[in-house]
Order: structure tokens, then C-alpha cells, then sequence
């Protein structure tokens, strides 16, 4: 039957129009699309999954606080009101320069501009045996398996037949890396262990369960100011983690993270959020990749190469005060779209683009309920007024009414009765091993 499939290519109706490919339907390629709406231009946006996800509030799907389809959206819900525009499912497996075609799952597509929106993916630094066993969290699939995997342990630890050294290594927590998505995870894990597990699994002792929150640097939320780092430190602690900075995680053996000093953890649950690199498709040559992201110039255009442009967090893209590149967060991504969209627009009637030039709206960070911190320019506050502001934020992010007002109820239902309704455990190898 899959031999009368059509290829990709000829699944597209014939138009006498530039082709635009995105490759990646995430913050970046979808604020894109919204851009090229009504444009003289064939666009086609390719990606693995049908949906597009809200991947700050990942944290929350983990720790059982909001459900998968409550922070994804299907891709053609809100992208279908452009006749020139079509979205194929299918991966992207490399990309040919010289010919200008994608290579994917359902054969090659040809494009007159390639836009990679690919986003990033976690960062092991090489480490092998950390990499086998740690849990991430950048998909909907990696938040599952970890709330599976995290309330997996308590059901583990209930066993009579364990020894109290294996009770306490399922009940321990090492998250690795202390930006945003650490400190969120390690504030709402946090809660749960104050407000939930104990009415779940009363034989356990939960006075015992700790949570080790490791950061390689000197700081909690190093990107962030001096005071945002403080001030969650200080929240953090509060809820009883226990967070060790200036450390490397080197080794995981025999159930033991191992430190740079040789010292050792034990635990079950190791949750890496240590670092991403850009999500590079196959195709690209050496000089066109710096510290892991394509390289772009100020129109986003990728170096070495011609049509290609990168936005998001798999681009580099240098500006002044961002000698490193800018930030890997979601308002650049959107930035670069709009900018881009625009230049599209420009090339079409002849005219001169416009440099992209990123304008920092600030960065916040929430630690459990009543707390986070912000970094606003200029100044920075924390507290209960900071987690009413990251609620605001986040909530105005969401794609669509309805899942605002999901999200919402759940944020209030969970606030007032301290109930996570969302404690699945759902194996997701399980349905791979029975087809």
C-alpha cells in the first residue's frame, strides 16, 4: 500500500511561485508562516510532529501540574488560512546546498529559500554514560517519560523487599544545570514533595526524599543578574533543595552520580538540564557551525552557503552586548521571524532588507508557587508580584482561547486544592514493543 504513496514533492499542488521551506514548526517557523500570510510565495513548513508545543511550560507536564495537550497545539489548526502555504509531516534528514534540495522521510523537496527553525536539543557535552541515563526535557515525549519515570521511583520504592540504601536512591533527585528549566523543575518537584506524594504514598517518609540541584558556575540562573540568582537560591533552599555549585557531574556508576571532586550521589532520577546546542540537520560544512549553532549574519542568512537562513536557537547570531550570540529563549526566535518576514517582503518588491537587531524584553525564572524573579530592563524584582508577572506572560503566550483557559483552570484548581491531577504513569516503550 505505501508504494502508491506519493513523494513529497508531488504531494504539493504545481505554483508558479518562489517556494519558501521551513524546516521546524516551533516559536520561530510558525511566527514566520503568520508573516508570509497573503505573500506571493509558496510556503512549506516541514516537521515531525503535527503539532507545535509551549515548551517553557514543559516543566509542568513532567511534574504533573498541566497535561500534554494543554501546551500543544496541531500545527494545521492555525496555519491553514493561506492557500499558498502546506505542511507536510516528515523529518528532515539532511539538506543538499548545491541542488538545493531537503532530504526527508517522505523523499526530497526542492526549495528556492530554506529557513531552519530547527530549535535545539540537550547538550551532553560528549558524555556518554550521563547521556544513557539521564532524563531531558525538550518535547512532549521527553515530559511524559519523565513524570513517568519520577513517580516510577516512588511505586519502586514501596517495595518491601528493597534494601533502605535502594529506598533512598529512588527517592533521591539530581537535576544537573541551574537555569530556568532546572530551578523550575527543582521548584515544582519541590512541591510535590510537600503537597502531593505524602498523601499518595503514605508508608514513604518523605523527609527523607532530597532534591540535589548541581550548576557547573558560581551562580543559580547564571545568565541572569546577581539578584535573580539570589533570590532563588534563597527560594530554592527554602523547599529544602539542596543546591552545590561550582560542581561537575564526570561519571554515573552503579547507581551514583560522581562528581568532579569523587564525590557521590546516590539516585534513580537524573534530570539533565545542563546545556543545548543547535539542531543541526546533516549538510552543513564546519565553517558554517560555531559553538554548535549555524552561523548567521545580520539578516540571518546562513555563512558559506546561498538562500539558507536560520532563526531560532539553532542560529549564532552576534550582536553588540551578545558577543556570544543571542540567547536561546523563545522572544528571539519570534524577533528574528518577524524581521525575516519582513526582509521576504522587501527582496519581493525589490528593496533593500533590514538587519535584525534584537530587543531584550527581559528574562524571568518561577520558583513553585508565590515565587519567581524577574529581570526587567533596568531593574529586577522578585516575589509573589514577579510569579503574578510570569503567570501573565506565559498565559498571553499560549496559542488559542481554549488552551488559555485550560491552562488557566489548572493553574487555579491547582493553587487552591494543591491537586496535580495529571499523576499518569504511561510508559511510552511499552506501546513501541507491542507493535
Amino acid at each position: 500500500m505505501t508504494e502508491n504513496l506519493k513523494n513529497l514533492e508531488e504531494s504539493l499542488p504545481p505554483k508558479d511561485l518562489p517556494r519558501i521551506v521551513i524546516v521546524g514548526g516551533g516559536f520561530a517557523g510558525v511566527e514566520l508562516v503568520n508573516k508570509l500570510r497573503g505573500c506571493p510565495v509558496e510556503t512549506v513548513m516541514l516537521d515531525k510532529n503535527n503539532y507545535h508545543t509551549f515548551i517553557p511550560l514543559l516543566y509542568q507536564v513532567a511534574t504533573a501540574g498541566l497535561s500534554p495537550g494543554d501546551i500543544s497545539n496541531p500545527l494545521r489548526e492555525f496555519l491553514q488560512d493561506d492557500e499558498n502555504f502546506h505542511f507536510r509531516l516528515a523529518k528532515t534528514n539532511s539538506i543538499d546546498t548545491n541542488r538545493q534540495m531537503v532530504g526527508t522521510s517522505l523523499g526530497e523537496l526542492h526549495y528556492d529559500y530554506l529557513v531552519l527553525a530547527t530549535g535545539s536539543v540537550t547538550n551532553f557535552f560528549g558524555n556518554k554514560a550521563l547521556e544513557e541515563v539521564s532524563q531531558k526535557l525538550r518535547e512532549i515525549s521527553d515530559a511524559i517519560s519523565l513524570r513517568t519515570h519520577l513517580i516510577g521511583n516512588f511505586e519502586k520504592a514501596l517495595l518491601a523487599n528493597i534494601f533502605e540504601e535502594q529506598r533512598q536512591r529512588f527517592m533521591n533527585m539530581v537535576i544537573v544545570g541551574a537555569g530556568p528549566t532546572g530551578v523550575e523543575l527543582a521548584g515544582a518537584i519541590g512541591e510535590l514533595r510537600d503537597h502531593v506524594l505524602p498523601k499518595d504514598y503514605p508508608e514513604l517518609d518523605f523527609m527523607k526524599m532530597k532534591i540535589f540541584l548541581l550548576e557547573g558556575s558560581g551562580q543559580v540562573l547564571n545568565a541572569m543578574s546577581e539578584f535573580a540568582g539570589r533570590k532563588s537560591r534563597k527560594y530554592l533552599e527554602k523547599f529544602g533543595v539542596e543546591v552545590r555549585l561550582d560542581v561537575r557531574v564526570e561519571d554515573y556508576v552503579d547507581g551514583q552520580v560522581v562528581l568532579h571532586d569523587g564525590s557521590k550521589i546516590p539516585t534513580e532520577c537524573v534530570i539533565w538540564s545542563a546545556g543545548v546546542k543547535g539542531n543541526i540537520p546533516v549538510g552543513f560544512e564546519e565553517v558554517s557551525i560555531k559553538a554548535g549553532r549555524l552561523y548567521v549574519d545580520e539578516f540571518n542568512a546562513v555563512e558559506g552557503v546561498n538562500n539558507v537562513y536560520a532563526i531560532g536557537d539553532v542560529a549564532l547570531q552576534e550582536q553588540k552586548g551578545w558577543e556570544r550570540g543571542l540567547p536561546m529563549l523563545a522572544p528571539v526566535a519570534i524577533q528574528q521571524a518577524q524581521n525575516l518576514g519582513d526582509n521576504f517582503k522587501r527582496w519581493i518588491k525589490k528593496e533593500n532588507p533590514k538587519p535584525f537587531k534584537y530587543y531584550d524584553k527581559g528574562s524571568m525564572a518561577t520558583i513553585g508557587r508565590n515565587r519567581a524573579v524577574v529581570d526587567a530592563p533596568g531593574f529586577s524584582f522578585g516575589g509573589f508580584f514577579g510569579w503574578f508577572v510570569w503567570m501573565f506572560i506565559h498565559l498571553v503566550s499560549i496559542m488559542g482561547f481554549r488552551r488559555k483557559l485550560l491552562v488557566f483552570s489548572n493553574w487555579v484548581w491547582n493553587y487552591i486544592s494543591y491537586n496535580r491531577g495529571n499523576r499518569l504513569i504511561i510508559d511510552l516503550d511499552s506501546g513501541k514493543k507491542n507493535q
